[in-house]
């Protein structure tokens, strides 16, 4: 019997709004179980260092001339996740082997070959007194792949332990990536396009909110069907025929919306858009087995609407038994363990990685 860890993995996506974590237990093959899952939000003042350091970065000489913010952020993000770690362990009497520490991604281009996250993998090490592993991306993108998306392995343990000859996993985070298992274990995986960022986006710059919840704003606003047919022409032409694109960032799709509108218009007009780009993928003929929504987008219930009035077969991943919001953080638990293993978390049909590849910087204590 393959030996099993238990691993926290700790998540912090686009809206950068908190600390998803969680606990699993996971020989970092086939096995897998949840101990337990945690949110931990952000204070404001993180909340907004954290956005205005993003929008303030559009390339790598930007990264350089800011580097003594991204230190100093760093090192606040990273004491931080130490304090949630440290809660957990109190509470929890496991003895958590692994820590998978993705970190706080602040500017994603694989055509720089640059995927930059914040949060210092020693330091937590040192503040925790745990084996961390890191920096889960740059082996991919140093082997020539994108970096981007890395929970295709993940998605075929769950494929498997639901018991699903084909599936499509859809994460709608900030961006929306796709898994595609089928019944010979062959996966494949990209990321589609915008996901929660640009709707986030227009709500932040247009009011106090951070985001829209459950679609309300969208759902008493009114689609401009000029501006939605922009989008999609600029999408189409400045975006999705990059060649070999397979992972995206949000600044690929800021600049394809910054009209004047209200705040309810502006946020119907972008969820109709975001909703358009995940249909006309869902409609590619690879994609006719049963479809399992996860990621924070699966709570917009508005645009969750719109996209099962075109698609069939469509279920959330919390009909499972698994918490939705959690699945990226378990998926940190369950690569830092093959990280450990030395076990491959990349492949060509996920990232465009040459081979098969392994990755994560390993700090031992």
């Amino acid at each position: 019997m393959s030996k099993s860890f238990y691993s926290l993995g700790l998540m912090s996506g686009t809206s950068a709004d908190g600390i998803d974590a969680s606990i699993i237990q996971s020989d970092g093959d086939t096995q897998y179980r949840v101990i337990l899952d945690r949110y931990f939000k952000y204070n404001q003042e993180i909340y907004e260092k954290i956005h205005n350091l993003k929008d303030a970065i559009n390339d790598s000489r930007d990264l350089r001339n800011l580097s003594n913010k991204i230190q100093n952020l760093e090192k606040e993000i990273t004491i931080f996740h130490a304090n949630a770690v440290n809660e957990l362990i109190k509470e929890n009497k496991k003895n958590v082997n692994l820590i998978g520490f993705h970190g706080q991604t602040i500017f994603h281009n694989p055509k720089e070959k640059i995927s930059k996250q914040i949060g210092d993998g020693k330091l937590l090490s040192k503040l925790t007194k745990k084996n961390i592993i890191y920096n889960f991306r740059e082996n991919d993108i140093k082997n020539g792949g994108q970096g981007a998306p890395l929970t295709p392995i993940f998605h075929k343990v769950l494929k498997n332990i639901f018991n699903i000859k084909e599936v499509t996993f859809i994460n709608i985070g900030g961006i929306t990536n796709i898994t595609n298992i089928n019944n010979n274990e062959n996966m494949s995986g990209t990321d589609v396009g915008p996901g929660m960022c640009l709707i986030d986006y227009w709500v932040r710059k247009n009011s106090k909110l951070r985001y829209d919840e459950k679609g309300a704003l969208a759902k008493s606003g009114k689609i401009n069907k000029e501006e939605l047919n922009l989008l999609i022409k600029n999408f189409k032409e400045n975006v999705s025929k990059k060649e070999g694109a397979k992972s995206f960032d949000t600044k690929n799709f800021i600049f394809l919306f910054n009209k004047k509108m209200s705040l309810e218009d502006g946020a119907a007009t972008l969820t109709e858009f975001t909703a358009k780009i995940i249909i006309s993928e869902l409609k590619k003929p690879q994609y006719k087995n049963d479809i399992i929504f996860c990621g924070g987008g699966r709570k917009n219930d508005f645009l969750i609407e719109k996209i099962k009035k075109e698609i069939n077969n469509t279920k959330l991943i919390d009909q499972f038994g698994i918490d939705g919001d959690f699945v990226e953080s378990q998926a940190f638990a369950y690569l830092a363990i093959r990280s450990f293993l030395n076990f491959p978390i990349t492949f060509p049909e996920t990232t465009g990685v040459k081979k098969p590849c392994v990755g994560g910087i390993i700090i031992q204590n």
